[in-house]
């Protein structure tokens, strides 16, 4: 069986997992949509897709369509993965799938009553760095007693992972902190009990607050501390440090050392060493096999339930 698959939002993660996509064998990139008709076509042209799409709702009408992958701005993806299921179309949404707790569990409760395949882009699950540590937790030779982790780049204007400019303005807590939320949860296998944050001044033209730190305890006692900017000039990512009762490791996506910086092959984990590539995998097994896939919508729920809380913390 071949997946179709319809690439949503063709920007600097579009094309991430137009790329992903070509390494998938059962997967066929069917559809391409954007706001833009001149650049849907160049890249209809380029990956080899039947058709590009500037209306969404048109798109989804489309019979041979078997689900799309939303890489679209935050703003719109609420209302957009909402329209997928409705339309009976499964769908994986990058994070967040929502800004808001409310909608996030719209989308958990529409998935819930279709029955569909839905999947948030929570790709920390996937990456074969973070994949090598969860394989040691769940064999019981490895449990985390503290993650520190730093999410940085230097963002002082609008643009995107490619350094271009953008049509929307990225948030620091509801994306970026995100992905260090679930993984803490996801690796410890416990719920969030405790959580804090504080944030420093709000850049005046973008409206968000430029520099966080967050603090989190699970309901065992371990601890993740994340720090986050747009301000740091220097490497740009989020580097994990994982300190355990047997070992440190330090993840950089999908490279991972030892805490005295000597390399781990993480090459056999997983088929590819693109987690990208790995997290499409999951969505287009989980649609032939017609199973809840890893980073389900309602799997990643909790994430978004302590997202909620600091974000009334930072308010209040």
């Amino acid at each position: 069986m071949t997946v179709n698959l319809a690439v949503v939002g063709l920007g600097a993660f579009g094309h991430k997992h137009l790329d992903a996509l070509t390494q998938i064998p059962d997967a066929k990139i069917q559809y391409v949509a954007h706001s833009t008709l001149e650049k849907a076509k160049e890249v209809a042209d380029k990956y080899g897709a039947e058709a590009a799409f500037t209306s969404y709702s048109e798109l989804l009408e489309q019979d041979d369509l078997d689900g799309v992958i939303l890489a679209t701005p935050t703003q719109m993806h609420h209302a957009q993965t909402l329209g997928a299921l409705r339309a009976g179309k499964n769908v994986m949404v990058e994070i967040p799938m929502a800004d808001s707790l409310a909608g996030v569990q719209e989308i958990v409760d529409a998935q819930k009553d279709t029955g569909l395949i839905a999947m948030a882009g929570h790709t920390r699950r996937f990456n074969p760095s973070h994949q090598y540590v969860h394989n040691r937790i769940t064999a019981g030779e490895f449990s985390i007693q503290q993650m520190d982790v730093q999410t940085y780049f230097f963002r002082r204007t609008n643009t995107n992972a490619l350094g271009q400019p953008r049509s929307w303005t990225d948030h620091l807590l509801w994306h970026h902190a995100a992905h260090t939320v679930d993984l803490f949860q996801y690796q410890t296998g416990e719920k969030i009990v405790k959580a804090n944050a504080v944030q420093g001044p709000k850049h005046p033209e973008l409206g968000i607050a430029m520099d966080m730190s967050i603090q989190l305890q699970s309901e065992n006692g371990k601890i993740c501390t994340l720090s986050l900017s747009f301000n740091n000039d220097g490497p740009i990512g989020t580097f994990f440090r994982y300190i355990g009762d047997t070992d440190t490791y330090i993840a950089r996506y999908d490279d991972l050392v030892d805490g005295k910086e000597t390399p781990i092959d993480v090459s056999k984990v997983a088929v590819s060493m693109n987690g990208i590539e790995l997290q499409d995998r999951e969505f287009v097994a989980a649609i032939k096999e017609k199973r809840e896939p890893n980073s389900s919508v309602a799997q990643v729920l909790p994430c978004y339930v302590v997202l909620d809380a600091l974000q009334q913390q930072l308010e209040y």
